[in-house]
């Protein structure tokens, strides 16, 4: 049987002592030393953990319901060298909000620098965070309503981000068989594609 109930601790159930900060450079590393509350009752021991404070995204997948097409971007992960043959990976247009709260602008930013694109209809996807062991990250995803008929690939980025930036419109079809085949397996594109599966029928019949 399922167990239906809510968590039983919120975060008045950790006793976190002052952060350390350990490094700061292009990501920053605190130590977090912390106690919670146990399930079977009482506290635990102090546990140290190293935590990646990356700070919080957003990513948008781009789709134009009436050529049923989606625009994707390519660029260079480093981290993706150690598992894959390429690390050149297909991706929903992503970046940093620096802060900022006001998402839907911080997409429309990313969305220009990384693919000349200038999006007006956004609906929000979902939020979720990316790896809550290790770093505080969150994302949050976004779909954007656009004409991508006139629209031609091109290489786009900021320079002074060390970015290269290749744009391709696919169809959906060849987007899931993509997903399907394990070539795309980045977390914020790999949701994205999963919930367009699931809301295309509604998005198409707008």
């Amino acid at each position: 049987m399922t167990d239906k109930t809510v968590a039983k601790f919120s975060s008045k159930d950790v006793t976190i002592a002052p952060i350390e900060n350990l490094y700061a450079g292009f990501f920053k590393i605190n130590l977090y030393q912390f106690q919670h509350a146990l399930f079977a009752g009482g506290q635990s021991a102090t546990i140290r953990r190293e935590i990646l404070e990356r700070g919080d995204a957003v990513a948008v997948l781009p789709y134009d319901p009436i050529s049923d097409n989606i625009l994707l971007i390519e660029q260079i992960r480093i981290g993706a060298i150690k598992s894959k043959q390429s690390p050149w990976l297909l991706e929903c247009i992503a970046g940093m909000t620096d802060g900022s709260t006001d998402y839907e602008t911080v997409v429309k930013r990313e969305a220009f620098e990384e693919a000349g694109l200038e999006l007006d209809e956004l609906e929000f996807m979902l939020s979720y965070l990316s790896s809550p062991g290790g770093t505080t990250e969150r994302l949050h995803l976004y779909l954007a309503l656009t004409d991508l008929s006139q629209l031609q690939s091109g290489v786009y980025g900021l320079e002074t981000e060390g970015e290269d930036i290749k744009t391709h419109i696919i169809s959906y079809s060849e987007a899931m068989a993509r997903l399907a085949s394990g070539e795309i397996d980045n977390a914020a594109t790999v949701i994205s594609l999963q919930w367009l599966a699931l809301n295309r029928e509604r998005i198409m019949n707008k």
